[in-house]
């Protein structure tokens, strides 16, 4: 799969993605963001938008209480 424009897919399946390339992969976001050749705070932005945080203590993005 082109990372880089997964970015542009569905936020949903996105989140599948990242969350599965940090737990096997990356150890943090910035490793995530150099890999799928995207900026991390706009990869945020899009997983805010469906009520999803970066949380680093997990390396995981998990759903907004």
């Amino acid at each position: 799969m082109d990372l880089h424009k997964a970015v542009f897919m569905d936020p949903n399946i996105l989140l599948g993605i990242v969350n599965d390339h940090l737990r096997h992969e990356c150890r943090d976001l910035h490793s995530l963001a150099c890999l799928m050749e995207v900026d991390e705070f706009m990869l945020e932005d899009k997983l805010a938008r469906i009520g999803y945080h970066y949380e680093p203590e997990i390396n995981q993005f998990s759903p907004d209480l």
